[in-house]
């Protein structure tokens, strides 16, 4: 089996959907000799910021010395993104050789392709003996393929808002307790900032499991328009990270602060370079992420109302620099789509729709009707390579702003990417 062949296997399992519950995952690391329970990891959950923090925290463990496996999702471009050791990709030939000594327990017990992918990440990562792996959760926290971990180092929540509404309830204190499932026994757990809803749910979680709870917003000093961090391992003052947006520095601050109190981290070049280095560490993609400044194409990951309302109030202090701005949209059917478009408002002067290449995309024929019953006018794109290419030949002074769903940024990637060939 070859990789192209290895990778359609893997994607047809998304026909079994998304199950959440740990048997199956927990039965198939039985059987391959349980490889997460002999990593140290480092795991990570919330609504927004889980990808940036676990970026953060990444980077600044190579900076310090070690070797380092990254696992997040999803990807954009490759699948290969999703599972990295200190900014290299996992090899195709790991990836062919696990689907192909496992297919047949794969098939009999209807693995999910999250479970598969989850249980390939922790098999790498123990092949190539890193010192930490820092963990994402897929999906909510307790119910979590990635739950299987028993002894994290350290528990890490960035922020909890509403989504995912249909699996994971439709309360900030429901939401909050998935999320607060990743908390085991007697572990140190950081939190961003939380609503006083959510942080009630997650004291209450970790006094039952007798877990150390360390808030972000205990250390942080906001100033002048920035933000600084003061602990007794480390202070972040005059500090660079190459992510843009205020809630990038949050993000920066929970990672700094988790690895300083977890492992005693205390080197301020290794902090800083850490934070610095970031992209080139960890290849994160897709955060306010700028593709092309002439004509300007921005692309970012907002993909629920606490998200799009980060982007948008950062994207509005740059917006009187554009003749004139355009939006593409589309968003998977479990998000909040109507919340998401009333943030959005009447802020770009264009708005067009497309479709995701996936089975939970919502139809751009209904986002369209949302946008109209906000007064909003929204036009269909079918052929996203030709309205690139229409854009780009402008070379204009617009600004071109693609976000609504990470799959929807992967598949502008893939374009641009052909373009560019």
């Amino acid at each position: 089996m070859e990789i192209k062949s290895a990778l359609d296997k893997l994607f047809a399992l998304h026909n079994f959907g998304v199950k959440l519950g740990l048997e199956n995952i927990q039965a198939f690391l039985d059987k391959i000799g349980n490889p997460q329970n002999k990593l140290k990891t480092f795991h990570i959950a919330g609504s927004n910021g889980k990808g940036s923090t676990a970026s953060f925290i990444t980077s600044i463990l190579i900076q310090a010395g070690y070797k380092v496996g990254l696992y997040t999702s999803p990807h954009f471009v490759k699948f290969n993104e999703r599972i990295i050791v200190n900014g290299k990709l996992i090899p195709d030939k790991f990836i062919t050789d696990f689907i192909n000594k496992h297919e047949q327990y794969i098939d009999e017990n209807k693995l999910t392709f999250f479970e598969v992918t989850t249980a390939l990440a922790f098999e790498y990562f123990l092949s190539q003996k890193v010192d930490f792996a820092v963990i994402e959760t897929g999906l909510g926290g307790r119910l979590d393929a990635t739950n299987v971990i028993k002894n994290p180092l350290a528990c890490v929540i960035t922020s909890i808002s509403l989504e995912h509404t249909n699996i994971l309830g439709d309360k900030i204190s429901l939401i909050a307790n998935e999320k607060g499932g990743i908390i085991k026994n007697n572990s140190k757990v950081f939190v961003g900032k939380l609503s006083s809803e959510a942080d009630e749910v997650i004291e209450k979680i970790c006094k039952e499991k007798n877990a150390k709870l360390i808030r972000v917003e205990d250390y942080l000093i906001e100033k002048n328009g920035k933000v600084e961090l003061y602990s007794e391992e480390i202070n972040l003052e005059d500090w660079f990270i190459p992510l843009q947006g205020k809630h990038q520095r949050y993000n920066a601050a929970l990672a700094t602060l988790t690895v300083a109190k977890t492992l005693l981290i205390d080197d301020p070049k290794v902090i800083y370079d850490g934070l610095k280095n970031v992209i080139k560490n960890s290849l994160i993609q897709g955060r306010y992420e700028i593709v092309s400044n002439n004509p300007k194409i921005i692309l970012d990951s907002a993909h629920n109302p606490a998200g799009m309302n980060v982007f948008i109030s950062e994207f509005l202090k740059e917006k009187n620099k554009y003749r004139e701005t355009f939006l593409l949209f589309s968003a998977l059917k479990d998000k909040d789509i109507a919340s998401m478009i009333k943030i959005i408002d009447n802020n770009f002067d264009k708005v067009f729709v497309t479709e995701i290449n996936y089975e939970r995309r919502e139809e751009p024929e209904n986002i369209i009707k949302l946008f109209e019953e906000n007064n909003i006018k929204a036009e269909l794109i079918t052929d996203k390579k030709s309205f690139l290419l229409n854009y780009i030949k402008e070379k204009s002074d617009n600004c071109l702003v693609i976000t609504g769903s990470m799959y929807l940024i992967g598949e502008i990637k893939s374009i641009l990417n052909e373009i560019k060939t």
